[in-house]
């Protein structure tokens, strides 16, 4: 049980934050009947200023893989998000910890 308490930790917060998105209803358009977005950000708006820009700007290229939502890409997004801050926090402990086992061998060593 111990060696897999950190998988299943792992997977209990990707539940967590997962679980709340996919039961987010979608709310009732708006009065001027355009769909009110759930979760907008910073993209959304520069699509748009884009658009008021060049109305006739083609994209260079598509995505891979389009998600079945914002929702979605908005979780896939925080996913990626915590899985490098992870790996730079591990990195970093990693790090630290070997140089205080060096400087701890050198004092050692001249001793």
């Amino acid at each position: 049980m111990k060696r897999y308490q950190n998988l299943l930790m792992l997977i209990a917060v990707v539940v967590l934050v997962a679980l709340p998105l996919w039961m987010v209803k979608k709310p009732a358009p708006g009065a001027d009947g355009k769909e009110i977005p759930v979760f907008a950000g910073a993209d959304d708006k520069a699509k748009e200023l884009v658009g008021v820009i060049s109305p006739d700007y083609k994209p260079w290229f598509k995505p891979l893989m389009e998600p079945p939502s914002g929702e979605i890409g908005s979780l896939l997004f925080a996913l990626q998000a915590a899985l490098g801050a992870g790996f730079i926090g591990y990195w970093y402990g990693c790090s630290t910890t070997r140089a205080k086992q060096k400087q701890a061998l050198q004092k050692e060593a001249r001793c």
